[in-house]
């Protein structure tokens, strides 16, 4: 405790350098997975080829990646840069197949009677099939924002200032209060994250609380466009 207490600023410090890389990945990877999902799932030709190329992605060694990545954005190696653009592609290739079946999820029964009801395709994704996606787009969305924040650390290797920091400079130094510190102050901001896209997603799809379901939902929407 004694060294935590005299390093909060630094631990501070390192907790919104975590943040400021970890949100820009969280959101790019989920506005980039949700188009690829609903190809996937509109297209069936292409669902197992777009499945299988974003899963690839998450078999490439994160080192490895690191370092490569310098060649393609014309980055310094040490670039946070290059670090956001990594766990992007790590949240894509987690967050697609999600994507995918949760579109696959929308009864065919309500994606026709929104068609019948004069449902443009545009209008029927964004007022009938993303907002029944979504509990499970945000399933999905839980699971990236969990791993990213871990795999954040990994920039610390390469020089990227992270929670990640603290588990090289404690190592180096041999004072594993500072390695438990980032472990601890890691699963803290992951379990804050989650906290909040939980919140979130519970004040814009009401429906998706414990005490509702999408199908009651769906049923609700046809109805009242039944009545009127």
């Amino acid at each position: 405790m004694t060294w935590l207490w005299s390093n909060l600023d630094l631990v501070g410090e390192l907790t919104l350098t975590h943040l400021a890389l970890s949100v820009p990945a969280i959101i790019l990877s989920f506005v980039v997975s949700v188009p690829i999902g609903w190809l996937a799932h509109r297209y069936r030709w292409s669902r197992g080829v777009l499945l299988a190329l974003c899963g690839l992605l998450y078999a490439i060694p994160s080192l490895a990646l690191l370092i490569a990545l310098p060649i393609v954005t014309g980055q310094r190696a040490t670039s946070p840069i290059n670090l956001v653009v990594a766990l992007t592609l790590y949240g894509i290739a987690v967050i697609v197949r999600t994507a995918a079946d949760a579109f696959d999820a929308v009864e065919p029964d309500v994606r026709q009677s929104a068609t019948s009801l004069g449902y443009s395709s545009a209008g029927r994704f964004w007022g009938v099939e993303l907002p029944l996606a979504g509990p499970v787009l945000l399933s999905g969305l839980r699971v990236v924002i969990v791993s990213t924040v871990s795999l954040a650390t990994i920039g610390a290797v390469v020089g990227v200032q992270s929670l990640g920091s603290l588990f090289t400079d404690g190592l180096q130094r041999d004072i594993y209060a500072e390695i438990v510190t980032g472990i601890v102050a890691t699963m803290l901001l992951a379990i804050g994250l989650d906290w909040a896209a939980v919140a979130l997603g519970r004040l814009l799809m009401p429906w998706s609380r414990p005490n509702g379901s999408a199908r009651r939902m769906a049923l609700a929407r046809v109805e009242r466009v039944d009545a009127a």
